[in-house]
């Protein structure tokens, strides 16, 4: 008899899901496995929306950013009740493995639904915060990176336009990984994460000196943990003279033809989750380290806050200094 295998999404949908269920339903079935969709998360566990999956359902769906199979946040399973129900719909299919792409809070979630009922799952880490432990990257991560860029070009041919600066909000929740990068890689002149703090007004006399040599524009990346973009372009027009806008690029982030590095991450994702099952791994999370994959305990993974690379601190502290010798 084939094994059967599921896979979810929970949480924010990010691009990238949708290559990983096309690679699910190829690679599965090409192990000579039995795969099936979860519609809506762990709220289609408990719903019984658990379908057999075929080459028809990913059939195009490659180029698609979000999940086709839909994704929540479900408050009812954190009720053992309910949990027993989600076991019992996957065990009257023959279910016996679970891919969950999610985040730090479906994965504790799944743990503890593992050592109730003993259905092995693997976590594939899918989040554009990119704010998990033991992870160096997680799926669409890249496509946003590449939507804040293109955003973030475009704003400063404008701003370059009407001398002004325009202080651009980034998504992350706590972590200020995608503002980090993004100011990195768009060359802003301002760059404010929880990761670094400091008092923006420390920039006033490396700011006042940039404009006396003929800047007449900023670009300022702030991610949304801060929360004071609002007060960061108060501070450009009261303290420097500069006409400043906000731009929060809010979901636009989340959505997206998936990049290729996410397209192709994700079928490598898949790859060794399915792969780890056929091996005996029961409940780990597949991680991605200094270009290498590893698995991982689910303590490792969410027992401990994520933290940027030190290198990359490193590099926003000095590429951000203020210098009066910067121009």
């Amino acid at each position: 008899m084939k094994q059967k295998i599921a896979i979810l999404c929970s949480g924010g949908d990010v691009s990238g899901m949708n290559p990983a269920l096309k690679r699910f339903v190829e690679y599965a079935i090409a192990r000579d496995m039995e795969p099936y969709f979860v519609y809506h998360g762990f709220e289609g566990l408990i719903d019984n929306k658990i379908v057999p999956s075929t080459y028809s359902d990913v059939a195009g769906i490659m180029t698609r950013g979000g999940t086709k199979i839909g994704s929540a946040r479900s408050e009812r399973f954190k009720e053992s009740s309910y949990r027993r129900i989600a076991a019992d719909n996957l065990r009257a299919q023959g279910i016996t493995m679970l891919i969950v792409l999610g985040g730090d809070g479906s994965f504790m979630g799944m743990e503890k639904f593992y050592r109730e009922s003993g259905i092995s799952f693997c976590g594939i880490p899918s989040t554009i915060d990119n704010d998990i432990n033991g992870t160096d990257y997680c799926l669409g991560v890249d496509t946003a990176l590449g939507i804040i860029k293109n955003s973030i070009d475009q704003i400063r041919d404008t701003a370059s336009s009407f001398r002004r600066a325009f202080v651009i909000e980034t998504m992350g929740r706590n972590c200020g990984y995608l503002a980090l990068v993004s100011a990195l890689t768009s060359g802003a002149e301002l760059c404010l994460i929880p990761e670094i703090g400091g008092d923006f007004n420390d920039y006033k006399e490396d700011f006042a000196s940039q404009i006396s040599s003929g800047r007449d524009y900023f670009i300022a990346v702030v991610s949304e943990a801060m929360k004071n973009s609002d007060t960061v372009a108060e501070w450009f027009e009261k303290e420097l003279g500069f006409e400043a806008r906000v731009t929060v690029l809010g979901h636009i982030q989340r959505g997206g033809n998936p990049s290729v590095y996410d397209r192709l991450m994700a079928y490598r994702f898949v790859t060794y989750a399915i792969d780890g099952f056929l091996a005996g791994k029961t409940h780990s999370v597949i991680c991605y380290t200094k270009s290498h994959f590893a698995f991982k305990t689910i303590d490792d993974v969410v027992s401990h806050p994520y933290r940027i690379d030190d290198e990359l601190l490193t590099l926003a502290r000095e590429q951000f200094r203020p210098s009066p010798h910067r121009t």
